[in-house]
């Protein structure tokens, strides 16, 4: 990557945290500090519980923590203890601390507003549309990949969102009953992999790799989420399949398609995989392609 957008990505980060007032103890005016005002926004009228909120911001248990009490001892929130679990904490907000949120809603479009007082229309414009650009690739930037269990509700949920799309683009349609299986015991260690990509906690991909020994790793249940699409998430989650698969021993990657799903046969082509004979028998497949390790 090298040195040279280092800087430039340092600059925005100053100019952003000055625009939005993130040095100021009290934030847009208030008594609360940005850390405080930002949970008591993700806590929300439906209230959060504390474990979600601290893999949605990405933050540690005792940061959180301190920052729960600190909202509590102002009377913004309770925190309650599952009474099925009492592991599970769920914060919600108080009356006042509705008061304070839709304040603190008021007051960040006023200051969103300021931003944009002094510019043009096409000064206004370039910055939205910039600004949605950068929110995007920032995204890309914080989406996470692990090895996940295959027969889990998130696992299963991408599964779901992947036969569907099948069933939309494919001609006549997708019946997974006669496809080549990948059940959840062929891609759980050492049979297989199943990964799911992560944006704040939430799937928005997935793909899986099942192992034949000395034969190369096939992949199966790649799909990224439309949400995603066009970050480059797709290049991302085959270069993560691939470095499992090497670092699993397998000499290569093979992988079958069919020919509506355009998008995913230029990137395996432009990925380094070629095509080779049929070597199975998907009755939904027009394409074979292989691409073996160094």
């Amino acid at each position: 990557m090298g040195d040279q957008p280092i800087p430039q990505i340092r600059s925005f980060n100053r100019a952003v945290v000055e625009s939005i007032g993130a040095l100021n103890d009290h934030f847009l005016g208030r008594e609360l500090p940005l850390a405080e005002a930002r949970l008591l926004w993700e806590i929300g009228p439906e209230g959060a519980d504390v474990r979600t909120l601290r893999r949605r911001l990405g933050l540690d248990s005792g940061y959180v923590s301190r920052i729960l009490r600190a909202l509590e001892k102002r009377g913004l929130i309770q925190v309650q203890t599952g009474a099925e679990d009492r592991r599970v904490r769920r914060a919600g907000l108080t009356g006042t601390g509705l008061a304070e949120r839709d304040e603190l809603d008021r007051r960040s479009d006023e200051a969103a507003a300021r931003i944009l007082e002094p510019l043009s229309e096409r000064q206004r414009s370039t910055l939205t549309e910039a600004m949605a650009q950068v929110e995007r690739l920032l995204e890309a930037s914080l989406i996470q990949f692990a090895i996940e269990d295959p027969a889990s509700a998130d696992a299963r949920w991408c599964i779901d969102q992947y036969f569907a799309e099948l069933n939309a683009r494919f001609e006549a349609g997708f019946n997974a009953a006669i496809s080549i299986p990948a059940d959840a015991k062929e891609l759980t260690a050492p049979a297989g992999a199943f990964m799911i990509a992560r944006l704040r906690d939430r799937p928005v991909g997935c793909g899986a790799l099942k192992f034949h020994g000395q034969s190369p790793a096939e992949l199966k249940r790649m799909w990224i989420s439309s949400s995603v699409r066009g970050i480059g998430l797709g290049r991302r989650m085959l270069h993560e399949l691939e470095q499992y698969a090497k670092q699993s021993g397998a000499p290569g990657v093979r992988l079958e398609t069919n020919r509506a799903l355009g998008e995913a046969i230029a990137l395996y082509r432009r990925s380094g995989y070629t095509e080779v004979p049929a070597f199975n028998a998907e009755p939904y497949a027009h394409h074979w392609f292989e691409k073996r390790f160094d």
